[in-house]
């Protein structure tokens, strides 16, 4: 998170929120930082842990995982998008994955796009690398319309789920649901999700094989062929 908030602090964006769950206390970085609590983390998934911040979900809104780093263009392209939803898509994501994984298929999900690139299709499980034109990196932005539209969509999945009927997953509970589950949402209901296409230039640590993966990738000299220590 110290190397997002520089990333941040690069391109003078300042307003900054981090949703803790387990281990609240361990997140200490800025004063400046605006904190919010998932409390009920042991049984929420990511959407759940968004919406905790829901109060500063106004205007332009960039969202970043937890677990992620990337490189100062990364986030410039997404910064420069003007769509009302904007996604990051890794389009080399298959070497990296052969490396961080015995059969890249046992974690990749699918993610197609039309010819202006917006979203068609993300986060299902798949045995075709034909449906998986990149990764979803856990970067997005939502501004404009966007932004309503996404609590409007959220408030009406909710709702629903009180009648035990999850519209984003019927394999989970609704509070248990995933990003790429709503996002999808948002596609089924005519939303145009952006791709940014990217080539490389982020990690994500998922895994103490994911730590030790790229500690011999920089011991070797590799790693800056994904990404560049800056």
């Amino acid at each position: 998170m110290e190397w997002q908030l520089d990333v941040f602090k690069h391109f003078n964006i300042d307003d900054i929120s981090i949703v803790t769950g387990h281990l609240a206390e361990k997140i200490n970085l800025q004063s400046s930082l605006t904190y919010f609590n998932n409390t009920d983390y042991n049984t929420t998934n990511m959407l759940e842990t968004l919406f905790c911040a829901r109060e500063k979900m106004e205007g332009s809104v960039i969202v970043v995982y937890g677990d992620i780093i990337f490189e100062k263009d990364v986030l410039k392209k997404l910064l420069e998008s003007k769509d009302d939803y904007s996604i990051i898509v890794d389009k080399n994501w298959e070497d990296m994955w052969k490396i961080r994984f015995n059969n890249p298929l046992d974690d990749a999900e699918s993610l197609m796009t039309d010819e202006e690139n917006y979203l068609t299709s993300i986060g299902q499980k798949t045995s075709d690398l034909n449906e998986i034109q990149g990764q979803y990196i856990g970067l997005m932005k939502f501004q404009n319309n966007g932004l309503e539209f996404i609590k409007k969509k959220y408030d009406e999945a909710k709702a629903i789920s009180k009648n035990n009927k999850n519209i984003l997953n019927p394999n989970l509970d609704f509070k248990k649901s995933y990003m790429t589950d709503f996002l999808q949402y948002l596609i089924r209901n005519n939303a145009k999700l952006k791709a940014v296409y990217i080539k490389n230039g982020w990690l994500e640590l998922d895994s103490m094989n994911d730590y030790k993966t790229y500690q011999t990738l920089m011991e070797s000299g590799t790693l800056s062929k994904f990404f560049r220590i800056q």
